[in-house]
């Protein structure tokens, strides 16, 4: 009780200093326009709308409302869903479409066709929606997207790591910016020559892709690239000026703050600052709802900029702003779901939080400390002392799941594998067996009970953020039990740099999302790939890596799933991501202006179902 009173003092006293304590007249309440106000939480708003430029804070979501990816994907049912494209499929050596008599993808003929192929590569045609435009008024065309994949796959110009993987299965390579294996044709790029036929008409809505002969291949090209237009980005950009530049010239500075787009907004510049991002809905946006209305249910969004959690909640609470794009702790529910004036959203989380090991860490990180990681008892142990409910209950105030210890959520059914979950649930018995696993390698302890390495106490230094010492806290009391210290080490601003690709740390907290969708990429982020990746810990293991490319390169799609399936309690038993939970994800929103907000699944209550789906008050 003492925290919730706490709470609410603190946001009385954050409006009493920054808003006077008194009635004041924010623009919300005197708008009687079809504009939604948004409060977003971030140190700073972006000046630069350069799509591929940033992945933090709001960027990315401005980004996916200016620009569009080809599709995006339905994880409940295994669809893509059209955006700039209309439709997809393999085709074979003739040029025709890999499907049966519903027009689905046929996997038995595909597999038939290309699982014994020389062809290192699977054809695949992408027929794009017409009619659509730039906000500048040009035609959106095929040529747009050969260029954003051609470079992407060309860091001399483009100068972005983050599009060589998006691209990576993609066969098309460039080598000191130049191309040496073509991957992409469209009617102006070698789709004769290559034997693709197009007629004349079809020219701006037709293109073919060679793929890795890997299912999930087109994936991170469909739903991850936002698409470029070329006729903006082409003649400005070049070795010396690169798309992402960080010295940019005047023309591409220009671009960057006055974005072109074709996704279903475009940003209102002249209504837009360091604290306020004004999108207007494009009228002429090509996607419209069953009944041919526009699919986006608001003229205009407002989004404010709080540079403080509670600041933003106290503006949702007084009214100056309809909803909050940020997830709030449980702490504060009790403040929201009393209030009939309000909407919280109680989603659920997509990622697990995970405690990462360094298990392998290169020749001049290692450390005895260190060496023990690769003891897999000692991961076990520290696995079975991990105890989710009572973080779940601690950290989350209850708002949260258990997360597997194959690390696939439990809601998707068809691919999760409850056999993943091999050690004991009762609490004690956890306990003893980590104790008795310990003391068989480290049996000394000192006289408050840590057990030693030689002549020093075991401790470990847990990289985390201000906002997950929390969690690190509860650690350190479920660790003592078993011997083991842990100590908080703040993460800094570029962890990744600084700390994880360097090896320069014992354990870290990392948030991982698997799926259906994923897989074939973060799979060999997470567990195979050395270096730049999410695999902090260098996990080196012959049999999961051979298991996961198998997974990966069978065109089978029931082998694959079956693949899936096996992979999961590999990954629990080697106890290099042990999971903590799955926190939902809890968001607000007023509904005395706006009603009809849904919940999705790993996302605030701002996100694009809502967006279709408001309807104004009154």
């Amino acid at each position: 009780m003492i925290k919730k009173v706490s709470i609410l003092w603190m946001l009385f006293l954050l409006g009493c200093s920054l808003f006077g304590c008194q009635a004041s007249e924010y623009p919300r309440r005197l708008d009687e326009t079809n504009t939604l106000y948004v409060g977003s939480v971030a140190s700073s708003f972006p000046v630069s709308f350069m799509p591929w430029l940033s992945r933090e804070g709001v960027a990315p979501t401005i980004a996916s409302m200016l620009y569009s990816t080809l599709f995006s994907y339905d994880e409940d049912t295994g669809q893509f869903v059209s955006l700039l494209a209309k439709e997809w499929y393999y085709v074979d050596e003739d040029g025709q479409a890999i499907v049966d008599e519903s027009g689905k993808i046929d996997y038995d003929r595909l597999e038939e066709i290309y699982g014994t192929s020389s062809k290192t590569y699977l054809p695949v045609k992408i027929i794009l929606n017409k009619g659509i435009t730039w906000s500048d008024g040009e035609a959106f065309t095929a040529e747009d997207v050969y260029y954003t994949f051609d470079i992407g796959t060309n860091n001399a110009l483009s100068n972005h790591a983050g599009a060589l993987a998006w691209t990576s299965d993609l066969q098309h390579t460039h080598r000191n910016g130049v191309l040496t294996k073509q991957g992409i044709f469209t009617y102006h790029h070698g789709a004769s020559q290559q034997g693709y036929f197009i007629e004349e008409e079809d020219a701006d809505y037709v293109l073919y892709l060679h793929v890795n002969k890997v299912l999930g291949a087109v994936t991170t090209l469909f739903t991850t690239i936002l698409i470029l237009p070329e006729h903006i980005w082409k003649p400005i950009v070049s070795v010396n000026n690169q798309l992402n530049s960080k010295d940019p010239s005047v023309d591409s500075l220009h671009q960057y703050k006055n974005p072109v787009g074709c996704g279903p907004f475009l940003l209102d510049v002249a209504r837009s600052n360091a604290q306020v991002i004004t999108l207007q809905r494009r009228v002429d946006y090509h996607i419209t709802d069953d009944e041919g209305g526009p699919l986006y249910k608001v003229d205009t969004i407002k989004l404010l900029l709080y540079q403080e959690l509670n600041v933003a909640i106290y503006a949702l609470l007084k009214g100056h702003i309809d909803v909050l794009d940020a997830s709030v702790s449980s702490n504060y529910m009790s403040l929201f779901d009393q209030r009939e004036d309000l909407f919280l959203s109680n989603a659920e989380g997509t990622f697990a939080q995970t405690l990462v090991l360094n298990i392998n860490p290169v020749a001049l990180e290692k450390t005895p400390i260190r060496n023990v990681l690769a003891n897999i008892d000692f991961r076990k142990a520290l696995a079975l002392a991990v105890n989710q409910d009572e973080l779940i209950n601690r950290v989350l105030n209850q708002s949260g799941r258990v997360m597997s210890n194959g690390l696939m959520r439990e809601s998707l059914v068809d691919f999760f594998n409850p056999t993943a979950d091999t050690l004991p649930t009762n609490v004690e018995e956890r306990l003893t067996l980590a104790n008795q696993l310990l003391d068989t390698h480290y049996p000394n302890k000192d006289d408050q009970g840590y057990r030693m390495l030689g002549e020093s106490r075991m401790t470990f230094h847990i990289l985390g953020t201000p906002g997950e010492q929390e969690v690190i806290s509860y650690l350190q009391i479920q660790f003592q039990k078993i011997g083991i210290e842990v100590k908080y080490q703040a993460k800094g601003s570029s962890p990744e740099k600084t700390f994880l690709y360097t090896s320069k740390f014992d354990m870290t907290i990392q948030g991982v999302t698997f799926s259906i969708s994923n897989v074939d990429i973060m799979y060999m982020a997470h567990f195979v790939t050395m270096g730049t990746s999410s695999n902090y810990g260098r996990l080196a293991n012959s049999v999961l890596t051979s298991k996961i490319n198998e997974m990966r390169t069978t065109l089978n799609l029931n082998r694959k799933y079956e693949l899936i399936y096996e992979l999961q309690p590999m990954i629990a038993d080697l106890y290099y991501k042990i999971p903590l939970y799955s926190s939902n994800v809890l968001s607000v929103a007023r509904i005395d202006r706006y009603t009809g907000y849904v919940s999705v699944a790993g996302s605030t209550v701002f996100n694009s179902e809502s967006l279709q789906n408001i309807t104004r008050v009154g």
